[in-house]
Formats: C-alpha cells, sequence, structure tokens
C-alpha cells in the first residue's frame, strides 16, 4: 500500500483557496461610471465557492438583492500554471457573457488582475483587486481607467464575510 503526501504546490493555483465556502457579501457600487458620480447603490449580496478542476479552478455562484432586482452570477476561474497567471470570467442573467477575461495573479496576500474591455463605445482599462483580510473576511474591488491605467475609478467594492 502507497501513502500519498498531501503536498501543496505553491506556483499560485490555491491563491483563491481563500474564498471558498459560504459568503454574505456588503455592496457599493457607483451609480454611474466614469462621469465623476458620487452617488452609491449599497447592497447585500450571497455567494458560494468551490473548487473545480482538482484544484486549477474554481466557479463561484452569487445573488445580489439589488433595488432593481435580483441578479444571478457566476464566476470561473482557472489558474495556468505555465504562466502564473489566473484567468477570471463572469456572465450574469442580466449582462451578457464577456470573453475577455481578467488576468492576473497575487502577491503578498493582494490579487491584481487587468483586461482592456468597451465600456460605452471605447476601449478602457478594468482593474479587479482581492485583498485577504482574515480567514472570514476579504475584499473585491472594480476600478476603470479611462487614460490607459494612470488614474483609476473605483466603481464597485464587495466586503465578504464568511457564513460557512
Amino acid at each position: 500500500m502507497q501513502i500519498q503526501e498531501d503536498v501543496q504546490i505553491q506556483d499560485g493555483r490555491h491563491d483563491f483557496d481563500f474564498l471558498i465556502g459560504k459568503w454574505r457579501g456588503h455592496q457599493r457600487r457607483l451609480r454611474a461610471r466614469l462621469k465623476g458620480s458620487t452617488e452609491w447603490e449599497e447592497f447585500e449580496s450571497s455567494s458560494e465557492m468551490r473548487p473545480i478542476l482538482g484544484g486549477l479552478g474554481n466557479i463561484d455562484e452569487v445573488t445580489m438583492y439589488r433595488e432593481s432586482g435580483e441578479l444571478r452570477g457566476a464566476t470561473f476561474r482557472v489558474f495556468d500554471a505555465s504562466v502564473r497567471q489566473w484567468y477570471i470570467v463572469w456572465a450574469d442573467n442580466v449582462n451578457p457573457f464577456s470573453p475577455v477575461p481578467m488576468i492576473g495573479s497575487f502577491k503578498d496576500g493582494r490579487g491584481e488582475f487587468y483586461a482592456q474591455e468597451p465600456f460605452e463605445g471605447k476601449a478602457i482599462f478594468v482593474r479587479f483587486i482581492w485583498t485577504v483580510n482574515t480567514h472570514d473576511s476579504c475584499r473585491w474591488e472594480q476600478a476603470f481607467s479611462e487614460d490607459g491605467g494612470k488614474t483609476w475609478e473605483t466603481n464597485w467594492t464587495m466586503d465578504f464575510t464568511r457564513l460557512e
């Protein structure tokens, strides 16, 4: 009988393991993006994340309880060990699936992910930042840049609290 050791590979594939489980989220979203708005919509959400592909990826499903109605979405994340980067794609029941993945990695407990996407007829940069606060809390934020990344407008944040 052969005994296998549970050796955790440290190439980045476990960076999102902190998110495994069920979460409650408090979200803040600018009502108008890239328009100088300071008016925020605040709402609650619930989510659950689980690993897939033998640990090389994960998927989460989220329900957002917005003023405009319930929004259901899913995030699909896959780690490419050859370049040590994550690819993140989002889909929901209101907006079409975006084929442009966010790409990035974690360093010192902070994840940064970038993409160039169309927004209101022009190409902009999009940035996600993940911050792990404790075992039971973390934060995600999204920002847009119209000037190639010189300045950023944070337009959506989510503070997570672990349920299970």
